[in-house]
């Protein structure tokens, strides 16, 4: 129940911007700049301990927008505050980096985003990555590249926050606890698939959903994201920074 009533009323009653506070507009223009993808470019999260480029299995992945700022107070009101229309600019920052990741080839895409835990989602009232990611979707089949959402994983365990957790911790607590549905790998077959998420912060969760997808066969053509840490920006799988020209 509460996801609709979050909607309509975000829709109906005057709001401050999620990003900034003006007055009186869900998203300035200002802060919808900021998430219009223009920055979209390759990212590696490295650990601070030993500097490594991320876990073993993560895929190339490709991040819309720095998270810092505006963009992070706008994932965090879509995700955790219920600010629901706020998927569609989200899920344009989304699509930017999924069409730069997927460096223009011909034929068909599959989303998968990355699934919420259940109890997540209850409380939430939504599954902030599969909402963004049908929001990223639809705006790619408008822009004439042929896209879907296939939400094909869940977890097959259960899995403690990861708020607070280290990188090895997250690994820990991740490792095995993805799945790919019953039936779900036969509804990829043929097609390219993009891991999606609304942020990555170690890539633990994007690592693991990558092992998931190659136990059942299927092979990850890249990842997106619509945020990420500024300094994993330009980073190479040595875990060395590159320079990275501004698109701003």
């Amino acid at each position: 129940m509460r996801g609709w009533w979050q909607e309509i009323s975000a829709l109906v009653l005057p709001v401050d911007c999620a990003g900034c506070g003006a007055a009186r507009a869900l998203l300035c223009a200002d802060c919808r700049s900021g998430l219009s993808g223009s920055g979209a470019g390759p990212v590696r999260p490295a650990t601070r301990r030993s500097g490594s480029a991320g876990p073993v299995g993560l895929p190339v992945v490709h991040a819309a927008a720095r998270y810092e700022g505006a963009v992070r107070a706008v994932v965090l009101a879509h995700k955790e505050r219920g600010a629901l229309p706020l998927a569609g600019p989200l899920g344009r920052a989304l699509a930017a980096a999924v069409l730069r990741a997927d460096e223009g080839r011909p034929g068909e895409l599959a989303l998968v985003p990355v699934p919420s835990a259940r109890r997540a989602v209850r409380a939430r009232g939504h599954d902030p990555a599969r909402r963004i990611a049908l929001a990223a979707s639809a705006r790619l089949r408008r822009a004439g590249t042929a896209a879907r959402v296939a939400p094909v994983l869940r977890q097959s365990r259960r899995v403690e926050d990861q708020a607070g957790l280290g990188a090895r911790q997250r690994l820990e607590n991740l490792s095995g606890a993805l799945e790919v549905r019953r039936g779900g790998a036969p509804l990829l077959a043929g097609v390219r698939i993009v891991l999606v998420d609304d942020v990555i912060t170690t890539g633990a969760t994007l690592a693991e959903a990558a092992r998931a997808l190659r136990e059942a066969g299927l092979r990850v053509a890249a990842a997106a994201v619509v945020a990420a840490p500024a300094d994993s920006f330009g980073r190479n799988r040595s875990g060395t920074r590159t320079e990275q020209k501004s698109c701003e």
